[in-house]
């Protein structure tokens, strides 16, 4: 695991379908609490919550936590961990960058810790995680995102050829469900957040099709397990409500 990491998790209040989701209650806590708790539990070095907003940042705060106050004029959730990592670290001490969305209450640390693994190879620029799967109906779900990924037989970690909503590759074989947590080096995220927005990304609605497009080395740690699943509506604040009182009852 590299030693020289800094984990963010860039959050913000304003939400169309959800409104004020990362302070929602669940199971006594806000939701980005159980976030913030995850990726201390973790352990790959500090976690800074990035936000926009005063009130998360207190209640990060209040818990324990350290956070940033970002500008609310950000386009997205990267180049508000690329200004939170500039705020905490302008030095530089940190070589390497973990973005762990905010509405991830049901991470489970360990995956914060395998999205690591693709950098023991130097010439890795930006890493993410990949399950396989198992349940039919996501091959046909257009919110579970599939990766066309190239891996050796008995191998675990693969470069990312494509991403898609829709079923890819074609024909007989595994096929990937994306877990939406990534990491980059420093330089990659400085990058990254200059790149021209790609027509691929626009059309799929996935920003990391811009990363491809512009020849970023993007690597894929394939892990055995169920994908957690982000908190965009109600119904997935319920959902999220049942798994979390389950694990502590």
């Amino acid at each position: 695991m590299i030693n020289n990491t800094l984990v963010i998790i860039p959050t913000r209040l304003a939400a169309t379908r959800l409104p004020r989701k990362p302070l929602a209650d669940i199971c006594g806590k806000p939701m980005i609490v159980h976030v913030w708790e995850k990726a201390m539990e973790a352990n790959v070095g500090p976690v800074v919550v990035a936000s926009a907003d005063q009130e998360i940042l207190d209640v990060i705060h209040s818990s324990g936590g350290q956070g940033v106050l970002t500008d609310p004029a950000l386009p997205t959730g990267t180049d508000r961990v690329k200004a939170a990592m500039d705020l905490f670290d302008p030095q530089g001490k940190y070589s390497h960058v973990i973005n762990i969305q905010g509405d991830l209450p049901t991470l489970e640390p360990s995956l914060v810790r395998h999205v690591l693994d693709p950098f023991k190879d130097p010439l890795v620029h930006m890493a993410t995680l990949a399950t396989p799967i198992i349940d039919s109906h996501e091959l046909t779900d257009q919110n579970v995102v599939k990766i066309a990924l190239s891996l050796g037989e008995n191998e675990s970690i693969g470069r990312a050829l494509y991403f898609s909503r829709n079923l890819v590759p074609s024909g007989e074989g595994p096929h990937y469900h994306h877990i939406g947590l990534y990491a980059y080096t420093r330089e990659c995220l400085n990058r990254f957040v200059g790149l021209p927005v790609n027509n691929l990304e626009v059309r799929e609605r996935l920003e990391q099709l811009r990363a491809l497009a512009h020849g970023v080395r993007l690597d894929v740690k394939v892990v055995k397990t169920e994908a957690p699943f982000g908190v965009d509506t109600p119904a997935d604040l319920e959902k999220a409500i049942r798994v979390i009182g389950n694990r502590y009852t």
